[in-house]
């Protein structure tokens, strides 16, 4: 399913910093945020998964007997 783009404000001193940092980058500040929002997704999704595999452990027993 196509979505449409999503937009929103930054901060000048924000935009600004995107700019310069596409421009040494030889990449449009599109994409550079666009990578930081995938690198943000998945270190949360990493960091989500972490949580819940240590809760699974810490509390296996009681899942193991739930599902009894």
């Amino acid at each position: 399913m196509h979505r449409p783009e999503l937009t929103f404000p930054l901060a000048p001193a924000t935009r600004q910093a995107l700019d310069d940092l596409a421009d040494a980058q030889g990449r449009t500040p599109e994409d550079v945020a666009l990578d930081a929002v995938r690198r943000h997704l998945r270190d949360e999704e990493l960091a989500v998964r972490a949580v819940a595999e240590r809760l699974a452990g810490a509390h296996a027993e009681l899942l193991r007997r739930l599902g009894e």
